[in-house]
């Protein structure tokens, strides 16, 4: 069954409330030593995404990437190979890079989960993003928040980050369209702003 059907036969649905800490809706049973079992039913599942507590309807085979995209409609997460291997669906969770395909959305549970969306602050693009326009850094588009996700964690860890660290930062990247040179560019371009932001911020 297709991801989106399934999910769709569920009532996947996200509501801004805040989370429980556990798989509601019956889904959980008890094995005889009193641990829990999660399934095979779907349930509520409690996710904090971008910053807001949501809840989305998901079985327990259903991954983070799936969870994004057709529970939340947060479709700037892509899901490329589905199988760990592209990375186009690359986010955040508590601030380091992670394949949501590879990704179950049970596992997401109690983590910060941030996705392309939510690295603008507002209108104001995250320094990487605005360096990819500025670098033509894109074709296609397809890799691009996966790339985007990569490339800003890098900056924010190691704004003086060189081209190997770059090209480290990357190199799980599919770029079907050859646009590495210009994403090179536009990274050290974004460290360079950033680390310059940072040296005046200590200067104050």
């Amino acid at each position: 069954m297709d991801p989106q059907d399934r999910l769709s036969k569920t009532g996947a649905a996200a509501v801004a409330t805040p989370p429980r800490d556990d798989f509601t809706n019956g889904a959980a049973t008890k094995r005889e030593e009193g641990s829990p079992i999660f399934g095979p039913e779907a349930g509520v599942l409690a996710l904090v995404v971008n910053g807001r507590s949501v809840r989305v309807a998901a079985d327990p085979a259903t991954t983070l990437a799936e969870a994004l995209r057709y529970a939340l409609g947060l479709t700037g997460t892509k899901i490329g190979c589905d199988r760990g291997a592209c990375s186009a669906c690359t986010v955040w969770l508590d601030g380091e890079v992670a394949a949501s395909c590879m990704t179950l959305a049970l596992d997401a549970r109690g983590r910060q989960i941030t996705t392309i969306e939510g690295l603008a602050d507002g209108t104001t693009l995250h320094v990487v993003q605005q360096a990819f326009v500025e670098h033509d850094a894109m074709q296609c588009g397809f890799c691009t928040p996966g790339m985007v996700m990569s490339c800003a964690a890098l900056v924010e860890r190691t704004p003086e980050c060189t081209l190997e660290d770059v090209k480290a930062a990357v190199s799980g990247h599919l770029c079907r369209c050859g646009t590495y040179p210009n994403v090179f560019k536009a990274t050290l371009a974004a460290a360079r702003t950033r680390a310059t932001g940072s040296r005046k911020g200590a200067a104050r």
